[in-house]
Order: structure tokens, then sequence, then C-alpha cells
């Protein structure tokens, strides 16, 4: 425990050795460096959706928002990390290389169907007296970082690149970052529209693209 009224040089120490304390109980990471596909959903203006209803009720909409997006993204294969305040941050296992091209179909359609999920969702909140929602959806591909402990989490830059472009993204929309679209962008059933490129500092930028579905032809 550090005191208060110990010399400043005693309060250091004391605080070095309670964090490697702590990091020896805490997170251990797996030290194997391999890429996922990550998603991401967040509500839009959260704040102002749950200004006017009670706190039981904020709950409820929270709740009812995390309980369907989660639903939807393990019918796809992915697996939700953790929730951060109003979003929701999973990653897709089988979505690499060598599952070849077609497993990232999985992560396109779970952002697609996220969206068609808006109406739905929706007639739910109504029933419930709770305000109407909308969202944004991000996905990116990339090495990640896997914590050892019970609960499973995840980090690195793909982590915090796909909660950094999901702003860019239009309500009920969804966007991807470049590495992922350099390997979906051949897939026929799809449009893809550069919206533009997040910048990363240091004279770097992010390439950042829409997703959505192509329609399909009309035979004559």
């Amino acid at each position: 425990m550090v005191h208060r009224g110990q010399p400043a040089s005693l309060r250091r120490d004391e605080l070095a050795r309670l964090i490697k304390e702590h990091i020896k109980r805490e997170a251990v990471f797996s030290g194997i460096s391999k890429s996922y596909c990550v998603g991401l959903v967040d509500v839009v203006n959260s704040t102002a959706n749950t200004a006017r209803i009670s706190n039981s009720k904020m709950g409820e909409y929270y709740g009812t928002f995390l309980s369907v997006m989660s639903a939807i993204v393990q019918e796809f294969g992915a697996k939700v990390v953790k929730n951060i305040g109003d979003s929701l941050l999973y990653y897709f296992p089988r979505a690499d290389y060598d599952s070849g091209k077609d497993s990232f179909l999985d992560v396109l359609e779970c952002s697609l169907s996220i969206v068609d999920s808006h109406g739905t969702i929706n007639d739910i909140l109504s029933e419930r007296s709770l305000p109407q929602t909308d969202f944004r959806v991000s996905a990116g591909y990339g090495t990640i970082a896997k914590s050892q402990t019970p609960t499973e989490d995840i980090f690195g830059p793909t982590v915090n690149l796909c909660s950094k472009i999901n702003n860019t993204a239009s309500p009920n929309g969804v966007v991807i970052g470049g590495d992922l679209y350099q390997i979906v962008k051949s897939l026929k059933s799809y449009d893809f529209g550069l919206l533009g490129s997040y910048s990363l500092g240091l004279k770097f930028s992010y390439p950042v693209y829409t997703v959505t579905r192509r329609p399909p032809k009309l035979s004559l």
C-alpha cells in the first residue's frame, strides 16, 4: 500500500512494485503475431438518444442493442470481445489467408447484416418505449495481440484503426480499412467506394472504403 506521508522517492518505488505485481497477475499475451479481421459497431448520438429517459430505461436501451448485435456477429462466426460504452468489439477467428478468400465473406455479410437489422431493432425498441437508434459499422484486417486471461481481449493497431475509422461511416453504413479492401476488392457481390483517407500522422494516411451489396442484374 502506498502511504501519502512517505518520501516521494519511496512512493515511486512502491508504485513501481505495485505495477509489476499487477502485471504479473493480469493480462498475459501469447506472443504470437497473427492477423485477424476485427469489427466494431457503434451507436450514433447515443447521449442525445438517452438524454430524456430514466437510468433503468437507459440500461434496457443499451442492453437491447448490445444483445441483438452480439447475436448477429456470433451467427457469422465472430467472437465478441467486449462492449465499450455503446459499442461492441468483435473479431473473426476463421477469416484469414489460410482459410481462403471466401472466409472474408463472413466479415462483409456480418457487417451488412447488422445494417439490415436496423428496422427490426428499432421495432423492438419502439415496442419497449425506448428511443430509436442508428449505428455505424467498421471492419479491418491486420495483426492483433490476444490476452491469455479467462476473459479474452485483443489489442494493437488494427483494433485502434477499426475504432478510429468507424466515425467516417455514414449512419447505418459500413466502412472497411485499406488492408481488408485489398483482400476483398475482387469479390463480385459487393461495391466498394473510396471514402477518403484517415490521417495516421507523420504524413501517412490510411484509405477507407464504403461497402454495399451489388444489386442483382435484371434478366431481360
